[in-house]
């Protein structure tokens, strides 16, 4: 079970407000989304993609088999997936890789921890922040991040997101690092 995470320093708490509204978005922050993977999380998916291959959408399919499901960009270092059909590789209604973790009892036992921790992302160590329209130069546009949009605060919506980063500043998921 590893150790209690310490309470996650989540910078506008306060003040964001989302809610997510899938699949009424049709899975907009999975559309044209390359999300940088950890080796770990490389090694993972590669070592499963024959459980992935026969849920993904056929041109996806095709991009896996024939090259990888890997771009040759990357972010801070680290290879991002592939988007084909202006959709991330393993969107096909949802996401294959929580679709197949969730089968196996995890939801999150493939996706990269970009994924897993959206709308979060991370100021500084230890400190994050809730991507919200017009908060740390926020690029997207997504409704999901309009702070008008809902009236949730994050402290509620996404506790299963926090306590997930949390896990990862405490050192139990060193596995993605690789």
């Amino acid at each position: 079970m590893g150790t209690s995470p310490r309470r996650l320093a989540v910078l506008n708490i306060e003040t964001a407000r989302f809610a997510c509204v899938y699949p009424s978005c049709g899975g907009a922050c999975c559309k044209e989304s390359r999300p940088p993977i950890e080796p770990g999380e490389d090694a993972r998916i590669r070592e499963n993609l024959p459980k992935f291959l026969p849920l993904m959408r056929p041109g996806a399919r095709r991009r896996a088999e024939r090259s990888d499901f890997r771009t040759a960009r990357s972010k801070a270092g680290r290879p991002m997936l592939a988007v084909v059909d202006r959709y991330c590789i393993f969107w096909n209604d949802g996401c294959v890789l929580h679709k197949v973790g969730a089968t196996e009892g995890d939801k999150n036992r493939y996706k990269p921890s970009t994924c897993i921790t959206f709308p979060l992302d991370e100021a500084r160590d230890g400190e994050w922040y809730v991507r919200q329209w017009g908060a740390y130069d926020e690029g997207w546009d997504l409704a999901c991040l309009d702070p008008k949009a809902s009236q949730r605060m994050p402290s509620e919506s996404l506790a299963e997101e926090i306590a997930f980063a949390g896990r990862m500043h405490a050192g139990e998921e060193k596995w993605r690092d690789g």
